[in-house]
């Protein structure tokens, strides 16, 4: 987890930038320990049309950034990667001015256990048709292919196109992705995990915030190596008697901002349904309690 780094970032706020042909995006100005310098708008398509993925917050100016940058060209559709307020939102101001419909994941609206930036889900957001996994629409002569991803949320999709993939809050440049129950599910991230490492015609991610990354897979690996180096941590510091999740926090994150500490236990707690539904670790009263002297598998 690298949230909150202190480092300077060159923003390009409301800057239309070329990626590869055919992909280009847009930052919103709506930067977090969370968000990074951001949430970054994807425009897919060329001369003709063009689909807007991940619209992001409904920041005025954010909204006519993307509508300077589509022009003249039609809007073929507004696709939305998962309903967190600062991904979705700015799809009903888009559809208004543009008279595109919203397409992407499912609506999906309920209470976690936060606090994040993105805390709640978007309970205005409602699409015109919900794309499952490998549906594809024709984007100016290419498809545009949509690959579930559930994990950081059960409605997460990813959008494959000309040998990108925008993978949401999936998977991000700059830190980890946050998995907070009820809704985020350690066991399903890390099988969209390995879901993404089969992949092979994924050149370059282009995620919602941070820079894309142009060695997907080896960062897909990594990304696994770590969850579960974290799991096994967790175990650990259980098995030696931290027994609830501020205590197991405290153990596997010294010296964490304490800004980030709630979302840190959300993801522990994701673990330890993780770890409890194979038998691992059990929940006795609130307090969680080792069921194995070995480490986990």
């Amino acid at each position: 987890m690298r949230h909150g780094r202190n480092e300077r970032v060159e923003a390009p706020y409301a800057r239309l930038e070329t990626l590869r042909p055919g992909i280009g995006r847009l930052l919103a100005r709506n930067p977090s320990p969370y968000t990074y310098t951001g949430t970054q708008t994807y425009l897919l398509g060329d001369a003709a049309e063009v689909v807007v993925v991940d619209p992001g917050p409904a920041l005025e100016a954010h909204v006519e950034a993307i509508l300077a940058a589509i022009g003249r060209r039609a809007v073929r559709a507004i696709a939305c990667t998962h309903t967190h307020r600062d991904h979705s939102p700015a799809s009903r101001p888009l559809k208004a001015a543009t008279g595109a419909p919203i397409i992407g994941c499912a609506p999906l609206c309920l209470d976690d256990d936060g606090p994040r930036a993105d805390a709640s889900f978007d309970a205005d957001y409602a699409p015109d048709r919900v794309l499952g996994d490998g549906d594809a629409l024709v984007v100016d002569g290419h498809e545009m292919v949509a690959v579930a991803t559930p994990g950081h949320t059960s409605n997460h999709l990813c959008f494959a196109y000309r040998g990108g993939l925008m993978t949401g809050d999936h998977v991000m440049g700059w830190s980890t992705s946050v998995i907070v129950p009820p809704d985020g599910d350690m066991g399903a991230y890390l099988r969209s995990l390995d879901k993404l490492r089969g992949r092979e015609e994924d050149e370059v991610y282009y995620p919602a915030h941070g820079p894309e990354i142009d060695r997907p897979h080896r960062l897909v690996r990594h990304l696994i190596g770590h969850r579960l180096s974290r799991e096994k941590q967790i175990y650990k510091a259980v098995a030696a008697g931290a027994d609830d999740v501020p205590g197991i926090v405290a153990a596997c994150y010294p010296g964490l901002d304490e800004r980030l500490v709630a979302a840190a236990g959300g993801t522990v707690r994701a673990h330890l349904i993780e770890l409890a539904r194979r038998g691992s670790v059990e929940e006795v009263e609130g307090r969680w309690i080792a069921r194995q002297q070995e480490d986990p598998a």
